[in-house]
C-alpha cells in the first residue's frame, strides 16, 4: 500500500482546494520543528509538505487519486497491482520549510498568531494554539529559513515588515490641472537616530510636480518618507490628487461643465451665450434652435488638456437650464395662448 496523502492531512478524499490548505496550514503548524520537539516530528513535516504539494496540483493529484502513489511515482504494480496507467514518475524534492515560508508570505506565522493574544482564528485544538508569551516569539516580524538543528538550537532572524502606505489628499484647482503647476507638501515624521533605538522627530519638505490634465485620484509616491522606527520599513507617503470646488466650472474627466442659465423667451427665440474659459478668455455662443430644459451643447477642444496627451485637450459643454417666470399677467397669458402651438 502506497502513502494516504489524505490520512496525512487529516482530510476526506474529494476535498476542496480550500480544504486541502487549510489542512496544510494546521498540519503544517503542528509539526513544525520550530515548535514540535517530539521525535520524528521533522520527517512528519515533510511528510505533510510532500502531500501537499500532490493534492495542491491538479495533475498531480489526478493521477495519484487514479493510481494511488505507485502510479503517480511510476512504480511497477498500481494501488491495486499492476496498475496500466501514466508514468508519472513523481519525487518530492522540495523543501518543505521553503514550502511552508511561501504558504505564509514569508514571515512567521506563529507572530502573527499570537501577537493579538489568542484572538486569531486559530484552531483551538492545534497544541500550539495556546497563549503566546511561553516560546518568546512575540511581535510582528517575519522569520527566514535559517532553523535547522544545530547544536546551537533553532535560530529566527527577525525580519522588518513595512508599514502600510500613508495617504494624503492632494487638493488643486482646476487652472492648476489646466496649466501644470508645482506644489511644496511640508511633512513630519520620525527617523531613528544612529544609535538605532531612539527616534526623532524632523520635518521634510516634498516636492511634487502637477502636470497639465492629471485626472483627479492620481497617486504620487514618495518610497520610504513615512516613520522610521527599529522594527519597521518606513511606508511610502502617497498623495491623491482631489479636485477643488471651482465657482462656475464642474468636471467630468478631460471635459469641464459651464452651467448656461437662460431665460424662457431667449430658450424660444434663439439666444447667445459668453462663457468664460480657464485661461481667462471668454467665448460667444449662438443658438438659433428651440432649448429645452437639460440640453447640452459641446464647444471641442475648450476642456482640460488630456493627461496622456496634453497638447490635446477636451471639451467645454453648455449645460442649459431654463428660467421660467415667477408669474404672468392675463394679457400676456392671453398673448402667448394665441401665439404658442397647442
Amino acid at each position: 500500500m502506497g502513502k494516504d496523502y489524505y490520512k496525512v492531512l487529516g482530510i476526506a478524499k474529494g476535498a476542496t482546494e480550500d480544504e486541502i490548505k487549510k489542512a496544510y496550514r494546521k498540519q503544517a503548524l503542528r509539526y513544525h520543528p520550530d515548535k514540535n520537539k517530539s521525535a520524528g516530528a521533522e520527517d512528519k513535516f515533510k511528510e505533510i509538505a510532500e502531500a501537499y504539494d500532490v493534492l495542491s496540483d491538479a495533475k498531480k493529484k489526478d493521477i495519484y487519486d487514479r493510481y494511488g502513489e505507485e502510479g503517480l511515482k511510476g512504480s511497477a504494480g498500481g494501488a491495486g497491482g499492476g496498475h496500466t496507467g501514466p508514468s508519472y514518475n513523481y519525487t518530492f524534492h522540495g523543501d518543505p520549510h521553503a514550502m511552508f515560508a511561501e504558504f505564509f508570505g514569508g514571515r512567521s506565522p506563529f507572530d502573527h498568531f499570537f501577537s493579538q493574544n489568542g484572538e486569531d482564528s486559530m484552531d483551538i485544538n492545534d497544541p500550539f494554539g495556546m497563549p503566546f508569551g511561553m516560546g518568546g516569539m512575540g511581535g510582528m516580524g517575519g522569520f527566514h529559513r535559517s532553523f535547522k538543528s544545530h547544536p546551537g538550537g533553532p535560530h529566527r532572524a527577525h525580519e522588518r515588515k513595512k508599514d502600510p502606505p500613508v495617504m494624503h489628499e492632494l487638493k488643486v484647482s482646476l487652472e492648476e490641472v489646466f496649466s501644470g503647476c508645482t506644489k511644496k507638501m511640508k511633512i513630519s515624521r520620525k527617523r531613528l537616530n544612529p544609535d538605532g533605538c531612539t527616534m526623532r522627530s524632523e520635518d521634510k519638505i516634498l516636492t511634487v510636480d502637477i502636470k497639465r490634465g492629471w485626472k483627479e485620484g492620481t497617486k504620487i509616491t514618495f518610497p520610504k518618507e513615512g516613520d522610521e522606527t527599529p522594527t519597521n520599513i518606513p511606508a511610502d507617503v502617497v498623495f491623491v490628487v482631489k479636485d477643488k470646488p471651482h465657482p462656475v466650472f464642474r468636471r467630468e474627466g478631460s471635459d469641464i461643465i459651464y452651467p448656461a442659465k437662460i431665460s424662457l423667451r431667449d430658450a424660444l427665440c434663439g439666444c447667445t451665450v459668453s462663457a468664460p474659459t480657464l485661461d481667462g478668455r471668454t467665448i460667444t455662443v449662438t443658438s438659433r434652435d428651440v432649448v429645452k430644459p437639460g440640453m447640452k451643447k459641446r464647444i471641442s477642444g475648450e476642456g482640460l488638456p488630456l493627461s496622456k496627451f496634453p497638447e490635446k485637450r477636451g471639451d467645454m459643454i453648455l449645460d442649459f437650464s431654463v428660467k421660467f417666470p415667477e408669474k404672468l399677467g392675463q394679457n400676456t397669458r392671453d398673448a402667448l395662448r394665441q401665439i404658442l402651438p397647442p
